[in-house]
C-alpha cells in the first residue's frame, strides 16, 4: 500500500505555507533595505534582488510598492490586542489595555526606527498617506466595534468612535516616548495614563 505524504511533510506544504514564507521573505527583506537605503532608494527590483526572487514574486504578493510598505507597518507593527476577561468593568479593561501595551515595548523598540522613518515618508507621499488614512479607518472602526462589545456606553468617558481615537494617540505616544527615554517612562506612568481615561469629569 502506498503511503501519502502527511500535511506536515515538507515535500507536501500546502500553497498557502508557500505563499505566506514568501511574504515573510519580501517583508524581511524590504525591511533590512529600507534600514540602510530608507524608503525613498528602496525599489522593488531590490527587494527581490535581496530576497533571491524575481519581481514577479513581489506582484504575485503585492499590489505595487506602496502595498509592500502598508504591509511592513502591519506587520511589524501589529495592533495591540488586549487579554480582557468577559464582564470586566470598564477599569479593569484599561488595565488590559496598559498591560498589553508594556508588553509589546520590547517588540515596538526593535522596529521604532522603522516606524518613524515610515510615518516621515508616508507624510510627504500622498498616495501613500490616503492609503495610510484607509486602513487606519477601518482599524478605528474595528476599534471601535470591540470597545462596543466589551464596555458599556454609560461606562465610557466619550463616546467610543472618539474614545478608540484618544487610545490609539496615547498608546503610540507612551511606546515612542518610553522608547527614546525609557527612564522617564516607567510603567506607573502607562498604568496611570490609562487609569485617568476612565475618570468621568
Amino acid at each position: 500500500m502506498k503511503m501519502s505524504a502527511t500535511p506536515h511533510s515538507p515535500r507536501r506544504r500546502p500553497k498557502g505555507d508557500k505563499r505566506d514564507r514568501t511574504r515573510a521573505k519580501l517583508l524581511e527583506s524590504a525591511r533590512s533595505l529600507i534600514r540602510e537605503k530608507g524608503y525613498e532608494h528602496t525599489t522593488l527590483e531590490a527587494v527581490a534582488e535581496r530576497a533571491g526572487m524575481t519581481t514577479g514574486a513581489i506582484y504575485g504578493n503585492f499590489k505595487n510598492r506602496d502595498e509592500l510598505f502598508l504591509a511592513l507597518g502591519q506587520t511589524y507593527w501589529p495592533p495591540i490586542k488586549p487579554q480582557v476577561q468577559p464582564g470586566a468593568t470598564f477599569p479593569e479593561i484599561l488595565r488590559a489595555l496598559a498591560d498589553a501595551t508594556l508588553a509589546v515595548i520590547p517588540e515596538r523598540s526593535a522596529a521604532a526606527v522603522g516606524r518613524l522613518t515610515g510615518l516621515a515618508y508616508t507624510l510627504t507621499h500622498q498616495e501613500l498617506r490616503a492609503r495610510v488614512a484607509d486602513f487606519t479607518a477601518q482599524s478605528y472602526a474595528f476599534g471601535e466595534e470591540w470597545l462596543r462589545s466589551v464596555a458599556k456606553s454609560d461606562d465610557l468617558p466619550i463616546p467610543a468612535d472618539q474614545l478608540v481615537r484618544v487610545i490609539h494617540a496615547l498608546i503610540e505616544g507612551l511606546v515612542f516616548q518610553r522608547v527614546l527615554t525609557p527612564e522617564l517612562m516607567p510603567d506607573e506612568i502607562f498604568y496611570a495614563a490609562f487609569a485617568a481615561l476612565g475618570k468621568k469629569t
